[in-house]
């Protein structure tokens, strides 16, 4: 019977949650379709790759399963980077142009064709018993960390630029997006520059630091699956986006530089007027559009007013009405009996993070704090 190690078990607890909770996102009601299906997708394929802890449970000895196997992790970067714009961008959809991106699977696979896929079993033996010294899988670990560096930039690329849209067109709930998009990139950036490591000490290093590594990267595994697990949990509902084509007011500034300032001046009286007025901000989805509805306004414009003209992003504009009113109801003394939960639901937040940072932000204060010396 084979022996089964640390690896083994941690492999096996991975590759289970992996595939649980890709059926549990597949399955879950969500207008964002797409992205679930993608997040779903690369799970999957983590799952795939992650059941190589154990593989020798699995296979016998080498076979062209085994290598098709090994070839799927040049699939999980392009995943990943697909679902990351789908939940940036609303309207994003798959295209026959993405295709582009499973070119070095293709590869990949055509590299191993003569050595592997047409080799003989006991070829394939005989083979396996020097692996890592041949220069296909030589080639896969270079090609495959250069792809990860590649599509982990075009990723941080991405969420910089949605991030800057989002701030400037919508108030509260869609930041939490942006968190979960920057922590899972952050993670999965700090997996591969492990991976790295282990695989330097492979070849380079000495055999007991190659085998800390591993066990590391193999603990590291298991805790971002389970922090797939609580976040999936928390919001089950996978995300809101943006329009593509929603353009930052840097550049849209150019048509407005002509416009006389009494102009704008107006129309800050006017907007600050609707929003102590009539409380629009209490609206958890509120976006710069919604507004812009409200106040008989284009988006456009709005947009600039804010963006430009106040120097503030709307998320912060926005925020500042309701803490102000967050305010009110924690100095008030006879809604002493609110809870801090029940008091960000009620001035438009759906995230205590979120509310305690944008307080603090803007007070100094915790909301806690900020109560006791009312």
């Amino acid at each position: 019977m084979r022996a089964i190690d640390l690896s083994t078990i941690i492999g096996i607890i991975a590759t289970f949650i992996s595939l649980l909770l890709a059926v549990f996102i597949f399955s879950v009601a969500s207008k964002n379709k797409i992205s679930n299906k993608l997040f779903s997708t690369y799970l999957i394929l983590n799952a795939i790759e992650f059941s190589g802890f154990f593989s020798n449970l699995i296979f016998d000895t080498p076979s062209n399963l085994l290598i098709a196997k090994m070839q799927l992790s040049y699939l999980q970067m392009p995943v990943f980077y697909l679902y990351i714009l789908s939940v940036c961008y609303s309207d994003f959809k798959l295209k026959w142009s993405h295709l582009w991106h499973i070119l070095p699977f293709i590869i990949a696979n055509l590299v191993m064709i003569p050595r592997f896929y047409l080799a003989s079993t006991d070829q394939k033996i005989a083979l396996f018993k020097k692996f890592n010294s041949l220069y296909e899988i030589v080639f896969n670990h270079f090609a495959l960390h250069l792809q990860s560096t590649l599509y982990l930039v075009a990723g941080f690329i991405v969420l910089k630029k949605a991030k800057k849209i989002f701030l400037e067109n919508y108030s509260s709930n869609t930041i939490e997006t942006y968190k979960w998009l920057f922590q899972l990139l952050l993670f999965t950036s700090i997996l591969y520059v492990v991976a790295i490591v282990k695989n330097v000490l492979k070849y380079f290093g000495q055999q007991e630091n190659f085998e800390i590594a591993m066990n590391i990267l193999i603990i590291y595994v298991l805790g971002v699956v389970c922090w797939y697990v609580l976040k999936a949990l928390r919001y089950p509902n996978l995300f809101n986006g943006v329009n593509s084509k929603t353009r930052l007011t840097q550049d849209l500034v150019e048509k407005y530089q002509n416009t006389h300032n009494s102009a704008f001046e107006k129309e800050v009286v006017q907007l600050t007027s609707y929003m102590t007025s009539k409380k629009p901000y209490l609206d958890a989805s509120l976006s710069i559009r919604n507004l812009a509805e409200q106040i008989q306004m284009n988006s456009r414009d709005l947009s600039v007013l804010i963006n430009q003209h106040l120097n503030q992003h709307f998320f912060d504009f926005v925020n500042q009405y309701r803490i102000k009113e967050a305010m009110k109801i924690l100095k008030n003394p006879s809604k002493k009996e609110f809870t801090v939960l029940e008091i960000l639901y009620e001035v438009g937040f759906n995230s205590k993070s979120s509310f305690n940072t944008a307080f603090k932000k803007h007070t100094g204060y915790t909301p806690t704090q900020f109560r006791k010396t009312a």
